[in-house]
């Protein structure tokens, strides 16, 4: 089998919780070779999130897979010798603790881009390096909410957060994205560089259309539950025995929607539904004339009549079902890894490289390759044997 397209690159991580552990584990997919730092005794917090996954925590099984764990005290001088000596062999380093904390225990920008020219620095914050919010708590939610995301999200009357972390997820993939730009760059200059992601500026960009739709045009977005703010038909309806969802994109499927799925051919000539933006001024005149002839149907019926018809659909599936999903099945998606608790099942990464598949490592338990890791820096035995005595190492 091929080595991963970054065999050979080094990332060192002081991460915790999601942002940056989804990150490194995109570049662990790759083939990197990523050493994550934990404290003693404890380690990443989300370990401890919940038991779900053989006693271990579905979030760290999703993001940990294919690294190496360190147990570090970065609060003692040999601890932070330590990881001095790992970021001076490093292609990567990336770090996502409170504001300023790296600083604190002497890590600073300006010291490792001196001392360690070709590292790739990534910072990954809640609301960036600067500015009133610099401090601030940044929990997902909580940049859901300042970010607008509960303000278009949810019903008329509740707004609702979304079900999976998206704050968290968005400024993993640009830090993860903009660590392989900088892998790149240096290639051609042979310099590092610094990057900057914050999970407030991650999910702002994400908002773009709500928030060219508000700044232009006077007014956000409704909040519209599993419909569309701004295109009609679309989103759920009920059938004789479950909902299906659809979406009608342009006049020439509207037409085919009235004439093969309703089979209510003059609704096409009907002045209220003429264009996208009069059936969304008439949503709820559209909407009761769809429900009276999908509560007569049943779902499968509903299903064979769209996909003739070549509109857009899906069935509302629950979580479950899509851990069954027959599209997963076919695409061969789903991979063995192993835990300190036994193999899982986890899912392939979303992009398919020719000629090549990732090689999914195990999730390690806490400290699993710190000796290891120290041998490989020169520690002997009773070198280590005494940094765990002294509490440097876990």
């Amino acid at each position: 089998m091929n080595p991963g397209p970054l065999s050979g690159v080094t990332v060192v991580s002081l991460e915790q919780a999601v942002a940056a552990p989804f990150a490194t584990r995109q570049l662990a997919d790759l083939g990197a070779r990523v050493i994550k730092v934990e404290r003693p005794g404890t380690g990443d917090f989300a370990r401890h999130y919940d038991r779900t996954v053989h006693g271990l925590s579905s979030h760290f099984v999703w993001i940990n897979r294919g690294k190496e764990s360190l147990a570090l005290n970065l609060k003692s001088p040999e601890g932070k010798r330590i990881l001095e000596r790992l970021l001076a062999q490093a292609d990567v380093f990336v770090q996502n603790l409170a504001p300023g904390a790296v600083d604190r225990l002497g890590f600073t920008t300006e010291r490792l881009r001196t001392d360690y020219p070709r590292l790739i620095i990534c910072h990954i914050s809640g609301y960036g390096p600067a500015g009133p919010y610099r401090d601030k708590k940044a929990y997902d939610l909580l940049i859901q909410a300042e970010t607008g995301v509960l303000a278009v999200t949810g019903t008329e009357e509740h707004p609702a957060k979304t079900g999976i972390p998206v704050a968290d997820i968005a400024g993993g993939m640009y830090a993860y994205s903009g660590i392989l730009a900088a892998l790149l760059a240096r290639q051609r200059s042979g310099e590092g560089t610094v990057l900057e992601v914050s999970l407030f500026t991650a999910l702002a960009e994400w908002m773009g259309y709500p928030l060219y739709y508000t700044k232009y045009g006077g007014q956000a977005p409704p909040r519209a539950g599993a419909s569309h703010a701004a295109i009609a038909p679309y989103g759920p309806f009920p059938t004789a025995d479950g909902p299906v969802l659809l979406g009608v994109q342009n006049e020439r499927e509207w037409a085919r929607f009235c004439q093969q799925v309703l089979e209510r051919p003059e609704l096409v000539a009907d002045p209220r539904f003429a264009d996208n933006a009069s059936r969304v001024a008439h949503r709820e005149a559209l909407h009761r004339i769809i429900g009276q002839v999908f509560q007569e149907l049943p779902r499968e019926e509903v299903v064979r009549r769209l996909d003739a018809a070549g509109i857009a659909n899906a069935q509302m599936r629950r979580v479950q079902e899509l851990a069954e999903h027959p599209q997963l099945r076919a695409l061969d998606r789903w991979r063995q890894v192993m835990t300190e608790a036994g193999p899982v099942e986890a899912l392939l990464p979303p992009v398919s490289m020719a000629g090549w598949e990732p090689t999914l490592g195990p999730v390690p338990a806490l400290g699993e390759q710190t000796d290891a890791i120290l041998a490989e820096l020169g520690y002997g035995p009773e070198e280590v044997a005494a940094l765990r005595a002294s509490g440097a190492v876990g």
